[in-house]
């Protein structure tokens, strides 16, 4: 089974052949993206970093769409929800809540975090989680929070 930037890149050959320029060139900024965060890591490029840049561009692109929404450039909106939904393809499905829950009670009980004032250790040890490129970090914050006095 192909790695997500192995689909990724093989869709980029498969736009660029249909001449879907939208498709290729959305990908070939993803791609451009991934390349860039794994030099400026110095990480190889594995599925978790990938998952990492592409929630990042989706969520980059999502406010974007917001701001031109309120500027009342629904063209330009229009474009960013066709790119976000291009980028969405490669993103895994997420944990359910559960799962995403007893992540959580394992990271604290690991870290030992008593008070919402070490959240940033448990959030420290969660990016290191196995699971890490499941885990929407927008939205965990708030789970860790509910949990921490």
């Amino acid at each position: 089974m192909a790695t997500i930037y192995e689909q990724l890149r093989a869709d980029i050959v498969t736009a660029l052949k249909a001449r879907d320029s939208v498709t290729a060139l959305t990908l070939r900024t993803t791609d451009a993206a991934i390349q860039r965060a794994a030099m400026d890591q110095n990480k190889p490029i594995d599925d978790a970093l990938v998952t990492a840049v592409l929630r990042k561009s989706v969520k980059t692109l999502t406010e974007a769409k917001a701001e031109f929404e309120k500027g009342g450039r629904a063209d330009l909106a229009a474009t960013n929800t066709n790119e976000i939904r291009i980028i969405e393809k490669y993103l895994p499905q997420g944990l359910d809540e559960t799962t995403l829950a007893g992540i959580v009670d394992e990271v604290i009980r690991e870290t030992g975090a008593a008070s919402r004032k070490e959240m940033g250790k448990v959030m420290g040890a969660l990016k290191k989680h196995p699971q890490a490129g499941l885990i929407d970090f927008g939205s965990v914050s708030k789970l860790i929070q509910a949990k921490l006095p």
